[in-house]
């Protein structure tokens, strides 16, 4: 049988459920603090497109975010995934902040991401699609590979 005026406690819901999830925003991050994502197969060139990206953003500002990730370094910079050229355009015009969304990424989803967000520019050299879809063909081949095999005594260790 309960007691009466018993002190009961109830936990908080972060104790019950964890802290609230956070979720990816919009961050104005410096440009100094970013580094291109390691072999980016697609140039940034000052032709007639980037001259109407430096218009637009001279005008209205940046209207669509870069995405970036921390880098593996421990220091507080980035990598940019995609977004090189808001990036030069944003630094052609001397402006010292660009928006990004910093999303945490594996090697491979920062592959996907960045040719799937590029591939269907304008005049891109097939030199550069080739590339590209053979980094997105190598990051996807490298999805459900099976890492967890151990030894056995009278076998190798399948692949």
């Amino acid at each position: 049988m309960p007691r009466k005026n018993a002190n009961v406690s109830l936990s908080s819901y972060d104790d019950i459920f964890g802290p609230e999830e956070t979720y990816e925003r919009v961050q104005e991050i410096q440009l100094e603090e970013w580094h291109p994502f390691k072999n980016h197969p697609f140039k940034v060139f000052r032709d007639d497109k980037m001259e109407e990206m430096i218009e637009s953003i001279s005008e209205y500002g940046v209207l669509v975010p870069g995405i970036a990730r921390p880098s593996n370094s421990g220091e507080k910079d980035y990598e940019l995934v995609v977004g090189h050229r808001r990036k030069y355009a944003c630094s052609e015009l001397g402006l010292k902040t660009m928006p990004v969304i910093i999303r945490d990424m594996s090697d491979d989803e920062a592959t996907v991401v960045m040719v799937d967000s590029n591939i269907q520019r304008e005049n891109l050299l097939y030199s550069e699609k080739a590339f590209a879809y053979r980094m997105k063909y190598e990051a996807l081949k490298r999805q459900g590979r099976r890492t967890h095999l151990t030894l056995v005594q009278v076998e190798p260790k399948l692949k």
